[in-house]
């Protein structure tokens, strides 16, 4: 009778156990988290596939720096345009708020000004204080905080509840007054009666690895992982010092800051300002995805060369230009995008800089200006004979020891040559131009062949 009961119980376990799971023993696998492809505002998907890159028409410049490969690159997202003032200017002001933030709250501490988390009230520094000042108490710490050896106590959360007070006569206090105070040049340096920000108190911190150097190495990845801060305001001197004997007083003024120029290509931006850029991005989207408990996005980046190339061609083999070519007129005599056209004539195309990021006739693939109004930065090192050697694959050339980047595309101020999408150029990596932006892509995640439905 005993052991009849234990047999009962041991059917009963059983049947309970199967009842808990639905894989009636198989092997079904782990689901993750539901994802479905959602393509991030302002990008077009780029179907990957095959491509003949480089040189297919004659080479008149005698370079021979780009023959033709066979290579194929794998589906990516890609900003249509390049991208603007605006849309770079929302990364400046959150760097800018971010800073600004830290340093109040970093003053309210040391004021001592941190009860209830927040300040005595909005009318002292106080009210910016860190988020977690003052939690550290004994039994509020949570398991992860009190056991774990990945928290770190020392870092702060910025308090974002809160506007900045910008206004000078609405400061709430001294200690308010003496932090603001650093954040702009001395009144010797401003002119026109207007306080100006000194920007190079405004860096964002660009922390990446080596992927490749650590997944060839063996053991600790520490010395593969880099961090550098990068000064994220655009150099607006560029248009001043990239021509001489040239008045463009105007667009060193206004063109990265004034409304009127919103959708216009970001300049000014060198390479690494172009890579903060897509980090930040990725940590922006992610921070938002995470707080809905959403799989996380994959990173945004500049595209590869031979990416930027594809794209630019949109689907027309050996083309000479993103419309096909080899004309830079349409059959109207309209140009097809902002160039110089002839010596000296800039305005010929109707255009004397740069023009707004969606002008003229976008490719085949929806992407606008991939030749003309600015050529764009692109992830690769340039070096001339590359194409000999890279991967037919995916590839990607860049050493890090190499200063020169390619830059694609031509700009306002290049003739034709430079426009065609398999022509090559550089500039060096810390170098700023009046005539580079950037756009950038996303890997897509999923099947890189079978697109139709997304």
């Amino acid at each position: 009778m005993h052991m009849k009961n234990i047999f009962l119980v041991f059917i009963l376990a059983l049947l309970i156990a199967s009842c808990g799971s639905s894989d009636r023993g198989q092997l079904v696998g782990v689901e993750g988290k539901k994802w479905n492809p959602e393509k991030p505002y302002g990008m077009v998907l780029v179907q990957g596939g095959a491509f003949i890159m480089g040189k297919s028409d004659y080479d008149i410049a005698g370079l021979k720096n780009a023959p033709t490969k066979t290579v194929t690159v794998p589906s990516f997202y890609m900003d249509e345009t390049e991208v603007t003032n605006s849309e770079y200017r929302q990364f400046v002001g959150w760097v800018r708020d971010s800073v600004v933030r830290h340093k109040l709250a970093e003053a309210a501490e040391l004021a001592g000004d941190v009860q209830d988390g927040g300040g005595r009230n909005n009318q002292t520094i106080g009210a910016f204080a860190f988020k977690n000042a003052g939690d550290q108490e004994a039994g509020e710490l949570t398991a992860f905080q009190e056991f774990s050896k990945h928290y770190d106590p020392l870092q702060q959360k910025i308090n974002w509840d809160i506007d900045i007070i910008w206004n000078t006569e609405e400061y709430p206090d001294a200690d308010y007054v003496y932090v603001m105070d650093e954040f702009y040049l001395p009144g010797e340096q401003s002119y026109n009666g207007e306080r100006m920000l000194d920007v190079t108190q405004f860096a964002y911190s660009l922390k990446y690895m080596d992927v490749e150097a650590a997944a060839r190495a063996k053991g600790d990845r520490t010395n593969f992982i880099e961090e550098k801060d990068v000064l994220v305001y655009p150099d607006t001197t560029v248009w001043i010092k990239d021509f001489s004997y040239s008045y463009n007083e105007p667009l060193h003024n206004d063109y990265f800051s004034h409304a009127a120029y919103d959708n216009y290509p970001v300049v000014g931006v060198d390479w690494n300002q172009a890579r903060a850029f897509s980090d930040w991005r990725t940590q922006y989207l992610n921070g938002f995805r995470k707080s809905k408990g959403l799989e996380h996005a994959n990173y945004f980046r500049l595209p590869t060369e031979a990416e930027w190339e594809y794209a630019a061609r949109g689907g027309l083999q050996s083309a000479t230009f993103p419309w096909g070519g080899p004309y830079a007129k349409d059959d109207r005599g309209c140009f097809l995008a902002n160039f110089k056209p002839l010596r000296g004539d800039y305005a010929a195309d109707e255009a004397l800089y740069t023009v707004e990021a969606d002008s003229y006739q976008p490719n085949d693939f929806g992407l606008y200006n991939m030749s003309g109004n600015v050529s764009e930065w692109v992830g690769d090192s340039y070096e001339p004979d590359s194409y000999e050697y890279m991967s037919s694959m995916s590839p990607n050339v860049n050493n890090k020891e190499n200063k020169r980047k390619v830059v694609r595309g031509g700009s306002w101020k290049d003739v034709s040559y430079f426009l065609q999408v398999s022509s090559r150029d550089f500039e060096y990596v810390d170098t700023a131009r009046s005539y580079i932006g950037f756009r950038t892509v996303q890997d897509y995640l999923g099947n890189n062949l079978d697109l139709r439905n997304r």
